[in-house]
């Protein structure tokens, strides 16, 4: 059986899998990704900010806390959202069930907004760009992060074991599905290449101010085995942009 989108994570067992990988202090999302996401979103007080694929909305928390002044997640699956309301209780931040595809997006309402490790499984991001686009304030700035086109391109070695020390990249420049095994299910993602990232954000109206790909950085690593570990195969894609 294959998931599509967010439908894998309304399996109870691979949701709580999941939350236990992804929550785990030292997780590459917590100590390569969110660092970059947050230095190139810099300071959100003030802000209005929109939040796609916000899974548990563990960093709308870290946004609010921050001084955002509206925090809007919006997020496909049921026991996220679940997760996120609960998360998100006591604050000002809102959570809705929605995919992206179906989500009506306000015209020039927010200054900013992000997606982290969510658009990589989405088929038509052409026009979810542009959606994107019309609902960002003058001067706003969209910054997402996905999985880096190297692990997406071929399912081979994510197939061959669980712990990676080198990555097999094949039928890099075919764009389109990958089934990749996760977590011991099977699950849809979509396979861009770098240009085509940056290509359908200049078609969308966008200007990319930053690419980074996510270097290890040896201070924010308890082992040094780990470190260099990660220090050979690129795990994100992250764009900053403005409009």
């Amino acid at each position: 059986m294959e998931y599509s989108g967010v439908a894998a994570y309304d399996d109870a067992t691979f949701f709580n899998e999941y939350l236990t990988r992804r929550n785990r202090v030292e997780s590459p999302n917590n100590m390569i990704e969110k660092p970059i996401m947050l230095e190139l979103m810099s300071d959100v007080k003030g802000k209005t900010v929109l939040d796609l694929g916000c899974g548990d909305a563990q960093f709308g928390v870290e946004l609010l806390q921050k001084g955002c002044i509206q925090y809007d997640g919006v997020e496909g699956s049921e026991n996220m959202v679940k997760e996120a309301t609960k998360n998100l209780n006591e604050t000002k931040g809102n959570v809705y069930l929605s995919s992206m595809e179906a989500w009506d997006f306000p015209k020039e309402h927010y200054d900013l907004v992000v997606s982290r490790l969510a658009l990589h499984y989405i088929a038509d991001l052409k026009s979810i760009f542009m959606e994107i686009h019309k609902s960002l304030a003058s001067n706003g700035k969209f910054i997402f992060s996905v999985q880096h086109p190297v692990l997406t391109s071929s399912i081979k070695s994510a197939a061959a074991s669980a712990t990676k020390t080198d990555w097999i990249v094949d039928d890099y420049f075919y764009s389109g599905k990958r089934v990749e095994p996760w977590i011991d299910k099977k699950v849809v993602k979509y396979h861009r290449t770098v240009e085509e990232y940056f290509q359908l954000l200049k078609l969308a109206g966008f200007k990319i101010n930053d690419i980074r790909e996510g270097k290890p950085k040896v201070e924010k690593f308890s082992s040094e085995s780990e470190y260099q570990r990660r220090m050979r195969i690129p795990l994100f894609l992250i764009f900053s942009c403005d409009k």
